[in-house]
């Protein structure tokens, strides 16, 4: 991996993650993809804990850390949260790792389910098996965008799900890094680029619309290696008619880095696709 140029468009744990190549030797081009924006209406969160009340939730799903925090913030701000403690206490309480469990356990709230690593919508689904939810209502807090798959699962099943918005993924304010990467790419300057999230793909695209041509990304990004963190982020670029090289198993920013490292080694075949 020593001087391969990799693009890293991961906002969130950016510099974890481009500090985990270089490491390696890498050269790390940042080009933060998402922006992180509060998604909270306080007169929606006292409508959701009224109807809440008036029709109880079989299971919550807490899926991050941040929008489990996020959420209890705001039920605090309308003096709300000893009411969202006790609907809860009624719940059937599910996360999805050890973040949003963190902050339940700050809260004193009772967990009854936990996904199983890598913590992936699958774990989730597999965890709440045993919880009937036919006709049942679901919670499900929401980061970023909406989980399609968990809720699809969920619906499948006959519940009824329920978003909770907490945050948002939108493009950053600045886009110049964005910018560099698309001419960086058509001046063959990139080795690999890495993405961490299906927004990330989306929101690549929408700049390349405004500026080089979704095309020409396209061609671009299938001259490099590209490194994906899991199936849901695979699923995004394949749609965008980008072929993945790498997919992280399990979905996380270590293996990620070892099967780049792998690949340029000698040591991992570059075109298999792994499972989540």
């Amino acid at each position: 991996m020593k001087d391969k140029r990799i693009a890293v468009l991961e906002s969130r744990f950016g510099e974890h993650l481009a500090a985990l190549l270089e490491k390696q030797g890498a050269i790390a081009f940042r080009a933060p993809a998402l922006a992180e924006e509060p998604d909270l209406d306080p007169e929606a969160i006292r409508r959701l804990i009224a109807d809440w009340t008036a029709h109880p939730v079989k299971l919550a799903i807490f899926q991050t850390g941040v929008g489990t925090r996020a959420l209890f913030e705001a039920v605090d701000k309308l003096g709300l949260g000893e009411q969202l403690l006790a609907l809860l206490a009624e719940s059937v309480v599910a996360v999805r790792g050890p973040k949003p469990t963190a902050v339940l356990h700050g809260r004193a709230v009772r967990i009854d389910v936990s996904a199983e690593e890598p913590y992936t919508t699958a774990e989730v689904l597999a965890a709440i098996r045993n919880v009937a939810l036919t006709g049942e209502r679901v919670l499900v807090q929401r980061y970023g965008e909406t989980n399609l798959g968990l809720e699809e699962g969920l619906e499948a099943r006959g519940a009824k799900v329920i978003e909770a918005p907490t945050y948002r993924w939108a493009l950053p304010q600045d886009i110049g890094p964005l910018v560099r990467l698309l001419d960086a790419l058509e001046r063959r300057e990139i080795d690999a680029a890495v993405f961490t999230s299906a927004s990330q793909v989306r929101n690549l695209f929408t700049v390349a619309e405004q500026r080089t041509g979704v095309d020409q990304l396209r061609r671009n990004l299938n001259s490099v290696l590209v490194a994906s963190i899991g199936p849901v982020c695979s699923d995004a670029l394949e749609t965008a008619g980008v072929h993945v090289t790498l997919e992280a198993s399990p979905p996380k920013l270590g293996p990620l880095v070892e099967m780049l490292r792998g690949a340029w080694d000698g040591k991992q075949d570059s075109g298999r696709r792994t499972q989540d």
